[in-house]
């Protein structure tokens, strides 16, 4: 306890990974809330089933976040913006807000040729409409 405290680096450490805890936390709320985050099946065989069939969703949306915000990362840096590694390794692929966790899934769509992602959403087009 002493060396927590007479070590700001070790508490800056201990908060980023607190704060990474509380982000897979909270991903994982958002995706099982509509149980309350409840696993209320009586067998172990079925809740293990739901168990699993959550940590596939959340690793679904993680893996997602990671292709996507290495692709940002790399269309800004040919842009010319200075982002450094020591700031870049700091975001964290557990964002999900822009993810539709409630609504209609359209599983039917038009697929895209293997490898290949969709365009990225140009920041300008999102300030003009907010002003």
């Amino acid at each position: 306890m002493i060396e927590w405290y007479s070590d700001p680096q070790l508490r800056d450490r201990c908060r980023v990974g607190l704060n990474k805890g509380e982000a897979g936390n909270k991903l994982t709320w958002a995706v099982f809330f509509h149980e309350r985050g409840e696993i209320r099946d009586g067998s172990f065989e079925s809740q293990a089933f739901r168990a699993s069939g959550l940590n596939l969703v959340i690793s679904a949306i993680i893996l997602w976040n990671t292709a996507y915000l290495s692709r940002v990362v790399e269309s800004l840096r040919e842009e010319g913006h200075d982002l450094p590694d020591d700031i870049i390794r700091h975001i964290s692929p557990q964002i999900w807000e822009h993810i539709n966790l409630t609504g209609i899934y359209d599983w039917n769509g038009a697929s895209r040729p293997e490898g290949t992602f969709r365009p990225l959403r140009v920041a300008k087009e999102k300030f003009a409409a907010a002003a």
